[in-house]
């Protein structure tokens, strides 16, 4: 009797969150490669805040491995740490939103 045992490897980060400078009303793009698809509980969060899918954020996944974040018309106070979780792996990255200065 052979038993094969297949052990699952863990997914790992191949490319973490880059932190990004923007200014107001701009939008600013996070992404994060893993090495293989199916890993669950995959969450976006800013300062701590739990993202969620709407029209000023937007959260996509290509072929499971590339999950991307797009924060549409940032303003001043959405700047703060950019983190991705998915299971137990975490990326975070900072943004930085830079307002427009009126006395050029």
């Amino acid at each position: 009797l052979l038993l094969l045992c297949h052990a699952e490897e863990a997914a790992v980060v191949v490319s973490g969150l880059r932190s990004t400078d923007v200014f107001v009303g701009e939008s600013a793009t996070f992404t994060c490669e893993l090495s293989h698809p199916g890993v669950k509980n995959v969450q976006w969060w800013l300062d701590g805040t739990p993202l969620h899918n709407n029209l000023v954020t937007e959260i996509s996944e290509q072929d499971g491995r590339i999950h991307t974040l797009t924060l549409n018309d940032v303003a001043c106070h959405d700047s703060g740490t950019v983190t991705f979780r998915a299971g137990s792996l975490i990326s975070s990255a900072k943004l930085l939103v830079k307002g427009i200065s009126l006395l050029e």
